[in-house]
C-alpha cells in the first residue's frame, strides 16, 4: 500500500479572522494618518489666523503688503506697525499657546487625571507671582521670564510639600493645587493694588492674562526658552510612553520611574511658567487642548504631542483675535475669553470625574 501523500498546507480563507498583530498595525497606521491629517489642518488654520492678525485691524493691509512689511520691505509705516506691534503679539500668542498645550498634555499623562493642568495645579499662579515680584523690584522686562520661572518652581515646591501625605495622591494634589493657585493669585492682586499707578497697568495682565503691548524684548527672552523646553519634551516622550504602561511595567523595562517622572514634571513646569511669562495666567488652554486632541487623534503618540502644541497655538491666537476684533468691549485681556470657555469645561470635567469615582467605589 502506497504511503498517503502529505497534507496540503492550510490556506487562509477569505472569511478567516486577521491576526491580532495585523489589526494593531492597521490601528497604528490609521492613527498616524489621523494625526497627520489634523496636524496639517492645524497648520493651515494657524497660517490663516496669522494672516488675519497681520492684515485686519486699525490699519488694514493686504496679505502681500503685510508679508513684505514683515521682512522689512515696503512702506516704512507699514513696516513699523507690523514689526513693532502686530508681529510680537502674534509670536507671543503662538509660542505661549504651544507651551501651554504641551504642558497640559504632559501633566495629564503624568498624573493620569483629566483635571491636571498648570492653571488648576497652581503653576501659572506661581509664574504670575514671580513675574509681578520682578516688576515690584524694578527689574527689566527681559528678566520677567526668569521671575516667572522661579515663581512656577515655587508653586511646584509648595504643591509637593502640602500634598506629600500618603504618597502623592492625585486627587489630593489637584485640591492642593487649587488652594496654591488661589493663594498666589491673592498675593498678586495685593501687590497690584499696592503698586504705584504707573506700575499697576503693567502688572494688570498678571491677574487675567493678556497679549496686549507685547514687545520683542519680552517675547524673544521667553520664546527661545520655550522652544528649547519643547525640544526637551519631545526628546523625553519615549520615557513618558513607558510611564503610561504603569510604574511596575516601566520598572520592569529598566526605566527609573522616579527620575523620569521628575524630568517630565520639571519640563512641564518650565513650559507653563515661560508661557505665563509671555501671556500671563491664561486659563483653559492647557486644560482643554489635550482632551480635544485625544478626541480627534486618539491615544497619545509623539504626533499627538505635537498636535497639542499646534492646537494650543491655534486656540490662544483665535481667542486673541476674538478679543481684538469681535467683542464690542475694547481692551479686554485674552484671559477673559479663555476663562469664559474654561469655566463650564472645568465643571463638566469635575462632574465626569466624580461620577467615575462613584462608580469605582460601588
Amino acid at each position: 500500500m502506497s504511503p498517503m501523500p502529505p497534507a496540503a498546507p492550510a490556506t487562509k480563507t477569505a472569511g478567516s479572522p486577521r491576526p491580532a498583530h495585523g489589526k494593531r498595525v492597521d490601528a497604528r497606521a490609521r492613527q498616524r494618518r489621523r494625526s497627520a491629517l489634523f496636524g496639517g489642518a492645524a497648520v493651515v488654520l494657524l497660517l490663516v489666523l496669522a494672516t488675519v492678525s497681520l492684515t485686519v485691524g486699525e490699519i488694514p493691509m493686504t496679505p502681500s503688503v503685510a508679508l513684505r512689511a514683515l521682512v522689512g520691505a515696503g512702506d516704512e509705516g507699514d513696516v513699523f506697525v507690523v514689526q513693532e506691534f502686530l508681529a510680537p503679539r502674534l509670536t507671543a500668542a503662538v509660542v505661549a499657546g504651544a507651551g501651554l498645550g504641551v504642558a497640559g498634555s504632559l501633566l495629564q499623562r503624568l498624573f493620569r487625571n483629566p483635571l491636571a493642568s498648570p492653571d488648576v495645579m497652581g503653576i501659572t499662579g506661581g509664574a504670575s507671582f514671580g513675574a509681578v515680584s520682578m516688576l515690584a523690584v524694578g527689574a527689566s522686562q527681559a528678566l520677567i521670564p526668569l521671575g516667572a520661572l522661579g515663581g512656577g518652581l515655587l508653586a511646584a515646591l509648595l504643591l509637593g510639600v502640602f500634598a506629600w501625605r500618603s504618597g502623592l495622591d492625585v486627587t489630593r494634589m489637584v485640591l492642593v493645587g487649587l488652594a496654591v493657585q488661589a493663594g498666589l493669585a491673592a498675593a498678586v492682586n495685593f501687590m497690584v493694588v499696592r503698586f504705584p499707578a504707573e506700575l499697576a497697568g503693567s502688572a494688570l495682565q498678571w491677574t487675567t492674562g493678556s497679549l496686549y503691548g507685547r514687545t520683542w524684548t519680552e517675547v524673544w527672552a521667553a520664546a527661545g526658552a520655550v522652544v528649547l523646553a519643547l525640544a526637551v519634551a519631545f526628546a523625553l516622550h519615549r520615557r513618558l510612553a513607558v510611564l503610561d504602561l504603569g510604574d511596575d511595567s516601566a520598572g520592569g523595562l529598566g526605566l527609573n520611574t522616579s527620575a523620569a517622572r521628575l524630568q517630565l514634571l520639571v519640563t512641564a513646569i518650565v513650559l507653563a511658567s515661560l508661557a505665563a511669562a509671555i501671556s500671563g495666567p491664561v486659563g483653559f488652554v492647557a486644560l482643554a487642548v489635550p482632551h480635544v486632541v485625544r478626541f480627534l487623534a486618539g491615544p497619545p503618540t509623539p504626533g499627538t504631542l505635537a498636535l497639542c502644541g499646534l492646537a494650543g497655538a491655534v486656540l490662544l491666537l483665535a481667542s486673541d483675535l476674538i478679543v481684538q476684533h469681535v467683542l464690542p468691549v475694547e481692551g479686554l485681556p485674552v484671559g477673559v475669553v479663555t476663562a469664559t470657555l474654561g469655566a463650564p469645561w472645568l465643571l463638566v470635567l469635575m462632574i465626569r470625574q466624580s461620577k467615575a469615582v462613584n462608580r469605582s467605589s460601588i
